[in-house]
């Protein structure tokens, strides 16, 4: 398999993505307080919509909880797998997560709208991860 091959373009390999993901980290999420921010509602709306979903904050170091559920600091703190990352931060900020990610071996990195990293895009594609950018 080509590695661009794991890069997620179409609407239907889209579908086909979220239909075998159950649990997401989400790295770069708010808390509640910033209900207004994509990094917040994104998140409720899958929770919402069945997800699993492991809150990953890059700020608030108070914050035990999102959602009710247990804040992790790092994706590999997270136990059990992860079918997906999805990555609420700045495309320059994402290569400092590229290892943890990495470690952490996600089915799939979802970089959300208006975030694209083209070298971390083809470091997770490389390892065999799907990637999704700028959705």
């Amino acid at each position: 398999m080509n590695w661009e091959d794991n890069l997620i373009h179409d609407s239907q390999q889209i579908g086909d993505l979220l239909r075998q993901t159950r649990r997401i980290a989400v790295l770069g999420i708010k808390t509640e307080a910033q209900s207004d921010q994509p990094s917040v509602y994104v998140p409720q709306y899958m929770l919402n919509a069945g997800f699993e979903i492991v809150p990953v904050p890059v700020y608030y170091p108070e914050v035990r909880e999102i959602f009710g559920l247990k804040v992790y600091r790092s994706l590999c703190d997270i136990p059990g797998a992860i079918d997906m990352v999805d990555v609420f931060r700045r495309p320059h900020d994402i290569n400092g997560h590229i290892e943890d990610i990495l470690g952490k071996k996600p089915k799939s990195v979802w970089f959300q709208s208006g975030i694209r990293n083209d070298t971390a895009a083809e470091i997770f594609a490389k390892a065999g991860i799907k990637v999704v950018q700028e959705r």
